[in-house]
Formats: structure tokens, C-alpha cells, sequence
């Protein structure tokens, strides 16, 4: 928006959970706020100014994604403040049951990654110039499950996540000299949606024997994000009440 001068986030999977808390969390700051989606613009929280800036984008398709950073481009006045990569799918068996690596099927193994992988670089790659003409900051969501074998995560999304802590890794060492910081958060057992029954039991063995909830971490988010760590690049920040202890 021509004469718009306000900071901007483009944060994918906005609509609930830990990305709706993101987005009330940059909206307090002043922010303007571009949201990816393959929902709709959410009727029942809606937040100011978001129906315009909402793209309906099924992250699972790499070509789709690639042609819509071209939209997302004509969105911003030339700076792109902060990224969010934070859509992420967890396919699950019959009853909910963990898909594991022998079950797991070809293409359901493709989905998962192009969601809660591919699609974070193609975006980063896409809108380089922007976060660079911003010095700004990428957030990639990673997840606990990316560093040990969890009882209901299944192994594409686990995998998935693992491989998008490497990649924070690579994009902090050749966006760096963009001036642009490259981190990641690594949410535990936090009150979404995407819980399975049984996490419960999880729970009552972690050290702080609760449930994380959405705001905290898009708190963390916000840090990774804010002034206040212009030197912190690189890095994995653990979410998860103690439980990689």
C-alpha cells in the first residue's frame, strides 16, 4: 500500500493456533500483517486490515507457491520487515493413529514436506531482496518432534521439521551477509488444535507440568523478530516447558 509506512510480517498459517496468536501479537506492536493461508480469511477472529492482505495459498503445491510470491511481492513497498514460516501439517492414520516411516506413503511424505519445508525457502528465496532492503528477520517454526521420536507426531513431520533446523542453519550462514537473521522455535506440548489425545500424559512429565499456550510462543516469535536480537542469528530457541531436558 503506497504510503503505508509501517512495519510488515508475511506469516504463513495465520488462522489458529499458534499463527493467530502471532498475528495479535505484531498487530499490538503497530505492525501490518500479510497472511498465507490455504483457509479462508477467518471469519470468527477476524483482526484489522487482514482481509485485504490474506492470500489463499495451498502451501503443499511447490508451483503455486512459487507463482504467488509475485502477489505477495506487489503487497509491499519494497521491504519485507519479517517472515514467518509457520504453517506445518501432521497427517495422521486411522483413529489418529502415528504414520510411521514404513506406512507412510510416497505422497503423503511430498505433501508434508512441501508444506513444512520447501515452502519456507521458496518464500525466503522469493522475497530475498525485500528482507534484505528491511535488514529484516525470518522466523522458521520447528517443532521437538524434529529431534527425538514423538508418540504422535508421525515421521514425515518429524523428518520435516529436523530438515527445516538444518535449513535455519544454511539460510542464517548466506542471508547474513544480506543483513537479514535467519532463526528458528522449536514449540513442545502447546494448547492447538494439532494435540492428540493422550498428551496429557505428556505433560504431567514435564518440568513445568503444563501445557505451553499460543502467546508465549509467538512472545518468543516477537523477540526473534524485535530489535532486541539484532545479534541473534542461527539459533534454535527450545519452547517447550523443559521438555528437552
Amino acid at each position: 500500500m503506497a504510503g503505508d509506512d509501517r512495519k510488515v510480517l508475511l506469516l504463513t498459517g495465520a488462522s489458529r493456533g499458534i499463527g493467530h496468536a502471532t498475528v495479535k501479537r505484531f498487530a499490538r506492536e503497530g505492525w501490518r500483517i500479510v497472511t498465507c493461508s490455504r483457509q479462508a480469511f477467518p471469519e470468527e477472529c477476524p483482526w484489522g486490515g487482514g482481509r485485504e492482505d490474506h492470500i489463499q495459498l495451498d502451501l503443499s503445491s511447490a508451483q503455486k507457491t512459487i507463482e504467488a510470491v509475485a502477489d505477495i511481492r506487489s503487497r509491499l513497498n519494497g521491504k519485507l520487515h519479517a517472515l514467518v514460516n509457520n504453517a506445518g501439517i501432521s497427517p495422521k492414520g486411522p483413529g489418529g493413529s502415528r504414520l510411521n516411516s514404513i506406512d507412510t506413503d510416497l505422497q503423503t511424505w511430498g505433501q508434508v514436506f512441501h508444506v513444512n519445508f520447501f515452502a519456507s525457502i521458496v518464500l525466503a528465496r522469493g522475497l530475498k531482496d525485500e528482507l534484505a532492503a528491511a535488514r529484516g528477520s525470518v522466523v522458521n517454526v520447528t517443532s521437538i518432534a524434529g529431534s527425538r521420536v514423538h508418540p504422535f507426531a508421525g515421521a514425515a513431520y518429524a523428518t520435516s521439521k529436523a530438515a527445516l533446523a538444518a535449513l535455519t542453519r544454511e539460510m542464517a550462514h548466506d542471508f547474513g551477509p544480506l543483513g537479514v537473521r535467519v532463526n528458528a522455535i522449536a514449540p513442545g506440548e502447546i494448547a492447538t488444535s494439532i494435540l492428540s489425545p493422550g498428551t496429557e500424559k505428556i505433560v504431567e512429565g514435564l518440568p513445568l507440568r503444563r501445557l505451553g499456550q499460543p502467546r508465549e510462543v509467538a512472545d518468543v516469535i516477537w523477540f526473534l523478530c524485535s530489535p532486541e536480537s539484532e545479534y541473534v542469528t542461527g539459533v534454535e530457541i527450545e519452547v517447550n516447558g523443559g521438555q528437552h531436558v
